[in-house]
């Protein structure tokens, strides 16, 4: 049974089971689609509605969809359509090759990636079973009875015990806590550890008990499912009775209970419909820029088989001659025969199921391979990125992108928690126009060190106090000196508005020395822990009374517990930028506290406080420019009247169905202003260790910084500067808000015209500041540039008419640097650059603020820091610390991109030559179609006889070392260039494939006519084919260590495998032969082939001459116009051998850091070393050798000297 329409307030009607309006469509009456209404305690009444069940099911696949969904997830794939068209060809009589040719390499594709899919779901199938069949205990008949959480329904009323998850969405009824409230663990929803309170209704606290909850009859009224995690509105009718609910009676599936014996409840949603379910969608599907690129190189290769297959056809019209009687046309009837068009329309398709091999079938499957090995074995378990503090290792939470992050151009970060620890403390405070606080930052250190001034550290005061969240020195304020001030009643009200208006949560012992404040973020903690230091001490809290033991306030010495009752919380949003309270004291006075930003704080001050305003903005100013956290606090006295009448709007606007929210802030607006200015707060949150460094390399490596904070302008500014974002020999470029036009405007108050003043005004800004930068950098050494903008000019700024302008300016500078914005401001930003610039981007942040910047990005990195794990749970990687990005990036992300391209490259070139070979083959068939190969060699050639050495090349190569890497950021640079993957690549690897199949063809073909076996015949086409396709398997094989850098066993055992494997198969096809098969063509060939000395010279002679072009090109390109990690290679050839050679002389002397890594260079690992030729390079100049001081003069007599021989490790002095 379901009301409709709008929701009533009038409770008279509302204890009836059945509602006054019903909809009636056929024989059932929906859910009404703004509100839903659950009867609790009554499965009967829920009963027509079918509600959902709480089953759950992650899942992909079922037995009956597994098959037909998991082939169209693999159809998605244009290249496996491809070959499905081709098999399906392959089975008409158009076709030369047997359909196993190309339906086996397929169906074992399609089976491995199956076989993946369900191995992947039967996880989740299981995992779903054992949360479904988890236990509860619900209400039946006046005693608790476990059910699995499956059985569970809308209604129900559930019994939760201490440490046990909520297995739905539970209206909070009763708790064995005092007062109604329990409280609530959220780990498992956003990975914030500290502990929330919740609060039950005081009409609903009395059932607890089996038989008093068997009573309760209530009739709920709320939303619809929704996965908006933070929000929750509703009514509960109890009695003719409407209670508003909010969030704080909602306890979510996924949290756990936490300090309560046990807690009784209602379920509300359940299943897929709770808010948890309802966010466990997945994040946005990235695919890299690499793959799209793969696909247009796809699109080529078909159009080159295309155009080979037209070739063919064309030469077969022209060949074929009616009047060749000794084909055996005449005899067929059949016109086609007869006509030319026709021959060649059948020849087309003939030779594309002939050709089809030229597109590799296994590609997407062994690049899924490799970039999986690489997240989970390589990422995952890097030493250099494991946090030892937090125990947190890297964590690759998708393997699609492993390539993206060698390719990343634009970095976009959060302050708060990104760059800085977010470990808060508090630091200086303005109190009525005074500053307190003694002490330098960290910021004003590295601001002293710039300009080149030494800081005199000032002397901590007797007695000063130091703990976490509090680093204040100042005895003006100390110990109840703060008595003797000027202004001794307004420090009172700033250390009470610290001790009051907040959400933090004492646990443990009540005193000062053993309390734990769980606070909701870092900052809250930090104010509460001042006014305990201060000596207002909060230390107990129930759902209606916050308890502060308070010294010094009558007199010297005396202390005194008081309980403020909390009558009103309007909670802080990033709309509304500030969080009240309004409490009444034990004498009945009624005061608000109000704490926020300064602007927000400024526009609803009194008349009269311009003074102690404009003295307050100077402290918040200098309070920025240390690199500090500010707030405003401010107080007002409320009248009975007043507050009564405002009190019940608050009640209304919390009661609404409907925009709750808004109508909150709307009521809200009424009480807070008119406000009296206490003073602000300042807190130091300490950069990250090894930001600076960090930052500096990857500038170094061509990756351009911006940072994206909500902070102060003062403050972003000299992080910045911190950081080594901003210098002071960068031209600044400041868009902000604070001018004198845009100051007058907003006195008069007129709305339109503040927006049309602001819009001139960044438009001039940006038009000024880009022709400045244009002419900048068309100067001959002009200086890096920076822009900083605030969130005011920013929302301007990103309008579409001027969008391209801010782009044009922000792609010319260095460093940008956006303060003041929101979520989603950060968001459009990061899109800006991404589409606009068509920039490979990555955006890194800890909170759940950074969410959405974090998927706007081409890559998302999550820092798992101390704002919980929304971040990392939206990330595609995630990292302990920032500093950790120079390995993700430098290394890792260099490492995966160059080898993603070389295994690309390779795929492309194999089947191009192989396929090559049967190309040429037609031209002495007449182009009739005739195969080169037996249907099994060129099944086999992609799946078994060149699959595995190429999957090594992806796991292990390495131009250069981890620390080189390091070492020389800008090697990353050819990363963002795209050097290995661009079309002249592709065109010196078609050229390879093209000289490869000629020599292995054109050698064997032309040498085969005068041979013969040992019985004196002359070798047939079986013959010859097998003896090239025994070539090229060896060419192609060894190709692999040609191009690589890096050499392991695995490098051998794979390459000499695949050619035994050859052999071996060979061996035993050749000598099989069955009636059913056509295995006569190749039976016993190989045998005959190895009967003679020709198939051994041609066996060593073939390939060389083969792979001697790609040595020739290697050996010029890495002479003459080498890559820049050739260069490097070549500055330290000889550096690894040293390094090992020296640890056994040093070993009993490491200092504890060099031991650590010694250690860790103990660990099992592959040995590999650098290939290649160690040619003297006349490009050194050009790139490290003038900074090095190297000077290297050509000499090209040493190239085969040192082609052929091995290098000689340095002698390095020993350790004293």
């Amino acid at each position: 049974m379901v009301r409709s329409g709008y929701l009533s307030v009038d409770s008279s009607t509302s204890h009836r089971r059945t509602p006054s309006r019903t909809v009636t469509l056929g024989h059932i009456q929906p859910q009404a689609p703004t509100y839903r209404t659950v009867y609790c305690n009554d499965r009967d009444s829920n009963m027509p509605v079918r509600f959902k069940g709480n089953s759950i099911s992650t899942t992909k696949y079922n037995v009956f969809t597994f098959l037909p969904k998991g082939l169209f997830e693999q159809f998605r794939r244009i290249a496996n359509i491809y070959f499905l068209g081709i098999s399906c060809l392959s089975m008409t009589p158009i076709s030369p090759v047997s359909p196993i040719t190309n339906v086996a390499p397929l169906s074992m594709v399609l089976l491995v990636s199956l076989i993946k899919e369900a191995f992947e779901d039967w996880k989740r199938f299981q995992n779903d079973m054992s949360i479904n069949n988890s236990t509860v205990e619900i209400l039946q008949e006046q005693q608790w009875v476990p059910i699995p959480w499956r059985k569970l329904q809308v209604g129900d009323i559930v019994k939760i015990k201490q440490d046990a998850f909520f297995p739905a969405d539970i209206l909070f009824l009763s708790s064995t806590n005092p007062d109604g409230i329990c409280y609530v663990e959220t780990a498992n929803l956003d990975g914030e550890t500290n502990l929330k309170i919740r609060k039950a209704l005081e009409r609903t606290w009395d059932y607890l008990a089996p038989e008093k909850a068997s009573e309760f009859k209530g009739e709920i009224q709320c939303e619809q499912p929704n996965n908006s995690l933070y929000t929750f509105t509703g009514n509960l009718i109890v009695q003719k009775q409407t209670l508003p609910l909010s969030p704080d009676q909602l306890l979510l599936r996924g949290c756990s209970l936490r300090n309560t014996e046990y807690i009784v409840g209602a379920v509300v949603f359940t299943g897929h419909e709770t808010k948890v379910m309802m966010n466990a969608m997945n994040a946005p599907s990235k695919r890299s820029t690499l793959e799209k690129k793969l696909d247009k190189l796809i699109i080529t290769i078909f159009c080159v088989l295309v155009t080979m297959c037209l070739i063919g056809a064309i030469g077969c019209s022209i060949v074929t001659d009616r009047e060749d009687y000794y084909l055996g046309l005449l005899q067929k009837p059949d016109w086609e025969y007869r006509n030319r068009f026709m021959i060649g329309f059948f020849t087309f398709f003939t030779l594309v199921t002939l050709f089809s091999s030229i597109i590799p079938i296994s590609l997407y499957v062994s690049i899924e391979m490799i970039k999986f090995i690489q997240s989970t074995q390589f990422i995952n378990r890097d030493l250099n990125m494991y946090h030892a503090e937090t125990n947190t290792p890297a964590s690759a939470r998708t393997s699609n992108l492993n390539e993206e992050l060698g390719q990343v151009e634009y970095i976009f970060s959060d302050k708060t928690g990104t760059l800085t620890r977010n470990l808060m403390e508090f630091f200086k405070c303005s109190i009525g126009g005074i500053s307190y606080g003694c002490g330098v930052t960290e910021i004003e250190r590295g601001i002293a060190q710039r300009n080149g001034l030494k800081v005199q550290e000032e002397e901590r005061s007797t007695g000063a106090i130091r703990e976490k969240g509090f680093n204040f020195d100042d005895p003006r304020l100390m110990r109840g000196a703060w008595r003797n001030e000027p202004n001794p009643d307004l420090c009172k009200e700033l250390f009470r508005c610290l001790a009051i208006c907040h959400t933090v949560l004492p646990e443990g012992d009540e005193s000062p020395e053993k309390i734990i404040y769980q606070a909701a973020s870092p900052d809250e903690a930090a104010l509460v822990t001042a006014a305990k230091n201060f000596g207002f001490f909060f230390y107990r809290r129930t759902p209606t009374m916050v308890y502060v033991r308070e010294s010094h306030v009558e007199k010297m010495g005396k202390i005194q517990d008081v309980a403020y009752e909390i009558l009103n919380v309007l909670e802080f949003n990033s709309t509304r930028k500030r969080q009240s309270v309004v409490c009444r004291f034990p004498d009945g006075r009624l005061v608000l506290y109000c704490k926020g930003a300064d602007n927000v704080i400024f526009e609803r001050l009194a008349d009269g406080m311009d003074d102690v305003r404009k003295v307050t903005r100077e402290h918040l100013e200098n309070y920025g420019s240390s690199g500090l956290r500010t707030l405003c606090l401010a107080y007002k006295d409320l009248n009975p009247a007043t507050y009564d009448s405002w009190n019940e709007k608050f009640i209304q606007a919390k009661s609404a169905l409907r925009d709750r929210e808004k109508k909150l802030d709307e009521v809200a607006e009424i009480i807070e202003k008119d406000l009296i200015l206490i003073g602000s707060t300042a807190i130091e949150d300490k950069l990250q260790e090894g930001v600076p460094n960090c930052i500096e390399t990857l500038s170094r490596a061509g990756i351009k910084i911006w940072v994206l904070t909500g902070d102060k302008m003062e403050t972003a500014i000299n992080i910045a500067y911190a950081c080594n974002l901003i210098n002071n020999d960068m031209k600044q470029f400041i868009i902000s808000s604070e001018t004198d036009a845009i100051r007058n405007a907003e006195e008069r108050g007129d709305q339109v015209e503040i927006a049309r003043v602001i819009k001139e005004e960044v438009k001039s800004q940006l038009k000024k500041s880009l022709e400045e930068a244009q002419h900048s950098l068309h100067t001959v050494a002009g200086p890096k540039l920076a822009l900083v903008i605030d969130g005011k000019c920013l929302t301007y700024a990103l309008d579409p008419s001027l969008r391209v302008t801010l782009l044009s300016l922000s792609l010319n500078c260095t460093s940008v640097v956006c303060c003041r914005v929101s979520p989603l401001q950060k968001a459009q930003v990061a899109s800006l650059v991404r589409k606009g610039a068509k920039k490979i981007t990555l955006s890194i942040g800890d909170g759940a603020n950074d969410v959405s910047m974090i998927q706007a990005a081409h890559v998302g990195i999550g820092i798992s820091g101390m704002e919980g794990m929304q971040a990392v749970m939206a990330s595609d990687f995630a990292i302990a610390q920032f500093r950790f990005l120079t390995d993700l990036l430098l290394v890792h992300g260099r490492w995966s991109y160059l080898r993603i391209c070389k295994v690309v490259m390779y795929f492309f070139y194999k089947n191009l030559t192989f396929t090559l070979t049967q190309f040429w083959f037609t031209f002495r068939t007449g182009f009739s179609g005739q195969r080169f190969y037996d249907d099994w060699f060129q099944s086999l050639y992609n799946v078994v006889f060149t699959a595995l050495p190429v999957i090594v090349l992806g796991l292990f190569e390495k131009d250069v070392s981890a620390s080189l890497s390091k070492r020389y950021p800008e090697l990353y640079r050819e990363g963002i260039r795209n050097s290995f993957f661009k079309w002249r690549v592709v065109a010196v690897w078609a050229s390879s494939a093209v000289y490869q199949s000629l020599v292995c063809y054109l050698f064997v073909t032309s040498s085969s006519f005068g041979a013969v076996n040992s019985s004196g015949k002359i070798f047939g086409l079986w013959d010859v084919s097998t003896m090239v396709f025994t070539c090229l398997v060896i060419a192609v094989n060894m190709r692999i260590l040609l191009m690589s850098n890096s050499i392991t066993r695995w490098h051998y055992i794979t390459v000499g495998g695949s050619i035994a494997a050859w052999l071996v198969f060979a061996f035993i096809y050749c000598g099989i032969t069955t009636p059913r098969d056509r295995n006569e063509n190749v039976y016993f060939v190989i045998f005959v082939l190895m009967s003679t000395f020709y198939f051994y010279f041609t066996l060593l002679l073939v390939p060389i001459v083969s792979l001697l072009g790609d040595f020739i090109f290697q050996g010029v390109e890495r002479w003459f116009f080498p890559y820049d990690y050739q260069i490097v290679q070549e500055i330290h050839r000889h550096e690894s051998d040293a390094s090992k050679a020296d640890h056994l002389e040093i070993e009993n002397e490491l200092t504890p850091q060099e031991a650590r890594s010694y250690a860790i260079s103990q660990l099992p690992r592959e040995l590999s070393k650098h290939t290649g030729f160690a040619f003297d390079s006349p490009g050194y100049e050009s790139f490290f050798a003038s900074q090095l001081g190297v000077y290297a003069p050509q000499k090209a007599w040493d190239v085969a000297r040192r082609a052929s021989m091995r290098s000689r490790p340095k002698q390095l002095p020993k350790k004293k």
